[in-house]
């Protein structure tokens, strides 16, 4: 049952909102193997001891709780004192706060023993986080000072959820409207809107959809929106699969009209791999919008459901040069993609036909490197391997960790792979 998670396509629900320990929660009661964390929390330091993880019942839903031992605090990390705004916790900040710069944490990280993917998302987690941060103080992204994200708690619910994740391997990620929750929060800066503003900028940042959730409290924390914002290649509804397994995170407060749970599904999405499978080809000319917009259009185009987006340099009439966007879509989703397509870009008419396309068979591979551990994806036709590319982002990572020439990774990922055969 465990390795059939794996390759899977997962699928956020949000209703009660996000918090760092709801999704890591979530992931070990979907089946992660629990030592696959305690691995990642030992190599930077943390130590697996401070993981406790136990199953309790949120309003009549059986989930998995996650705390962090933060007792003595963390030389390196800062001293404890909320969990990341606590999605619940009474926020009591009379304590005097020792900031963590995020320099700090990212040296920690790369430093650390963590393999290339864990590392690659565990810093793309703290990017957005410091990203918001450094925006919202005015100030650089390495001067970064975190309070309640520096802390011990919050360091495991990143690590642990970036190991989670590169664990599962999941060949794609969906996520509902995330319930943000609305009122006031009491922090290390004061008392503040909700959604609270490192939280709502995260979200902006990656084109999150949100939701209120009419709960008038703090739902969605920021390390809960950097690691949705981080995984999630699709936001909307759950797409068409079959499901593999399902985990609930529990949250710390009780809701009194919903289960305070973060709910994770895994499933198999419809194969084609070895047929035609019915696809809409969507297409628009465009000769009047600037060329910045163009990328927001695009991601609008993916998450309103289209598979592959692309844009092609065209000349118009009287020569003037334009844009082709185009973009394939399955039959249930075009409607909205079509609908995105005229709200996103200038353009007043789209034109659509129905096409034919035949995918490889894709699996995720890790291969040992001198420069750690580097998942390899390799497409196959009819069961025989035609074609095989280390992830770019992975690779990326291990070369910033060890100082060396991205293609040198490449290089070494590819001839790993090639001695695996």
């Amino acid at each position: 049952m465990t390795a059939e998670l794996r390759g899977c396509h997962l699928h956020f629900d949000c209703a009660a909102g996000a918090a760092g320990d709801m999704v890591l929660g979530a992931l070990l009661d979907l089946g992660v193997p629990r030592d696959v964390v305690a691995r990642a929390l030992d190599e930077i330091g943390i130590g697996a001891h401070r993981l406790h993880v136990e199953s309790i019942v949120k309003s009549g839903i059986a989930a998995t709780n996650v705390t962090v031992d933060a007792s003595g605090g963390d030389p390196a990390a800062g001293h404890s004192h909320d969990r990341d705004h606590s999605h619940g916790h009474d926020h009591d900040h009379d304590h005097a706060h020792e900031h963590t710069h995020y320099r700090d944490i990212r040296h920690r990280l790369e430093s650390a023993g963590l393999d290339a993917p864990v590392l690659a998302l565990a810093c793309d987690i703290f990017d957005r986080v410091a990203r918001a941060e450094a925006k919202l103080h005015g100030t650089t992204v390495e001067d970064v000072a975190f309070h309640e994200v520096g802390a011990v708690d919050s360091i495991v619910d990143i690590v642990g959820a970036a190991a989670a994740l590169a664990w599962l391997a999941p060949a794609s990620v969906s996520c509902s409207p995330v319930a943000m929750g609305h009122g006031t929060v009491d922090c290390a800066h004061g008392t503040l809107p909700v959604p609270a503003p490192a939280s709502l900028e995260i979200m902006r940042e990656s084109g999150g959809v949100m939701a209120d959730g009419g709960v008038p409290r703090e739902l969605c924390t920021p390390t809960g929106a950097a690691i949705l914002s981080a995984a999630v290649t699709r936001w909307g509804a759950m797409p068409a699969m079959t499901g593999v397994g399902v985990g609930y995170g529990a949250g710390d407060a009780d809701l009194a009209d919903r289960p305070n749970v973060l709910r994770v599904t895994a499933g198999r999405q419809p194969a084609t791999d070895d047929a035609t499978a019915d696809m809409f080809r969507v297409e628009a000319n465009v000769d009047d919008m600037s060329p910045e917009m163009c990328e927001h259009a695009a991601q609008a185009l993916f998450d309103a459901g289209a598979v592959d987006v692309w844009w092609t340099p065209i000349s118009m009439k009287k020569s003037r040069p334009a844009l082709q966007l185009s973009a394939l879509a399955p039959e249930p989703q075009l409607d909205a993609v079509v609908r995105a397509t005229l709200r996103e870009t200038t353009s007043i008419g789209v034109r659509f036909d129905r096409v034919g396309r035949r995918v490889l068979q894709r699996e995720v591979r890790k291969v040992d490197t001198r420069f750690g551990q580097i998942p390899v994806k390799v497409a196959l036709l009819d069961g025989v391997e035609v074609n095989a590319a280390p992830e770019y982002e992975a690779c990326r990572a291990a070369a910033r960790a060890h100082g060396a020439p991205l293609k040198a990774v490449f290089a070494a990922a590819i001839a790993a792979y090639e001695q695996s055969r």
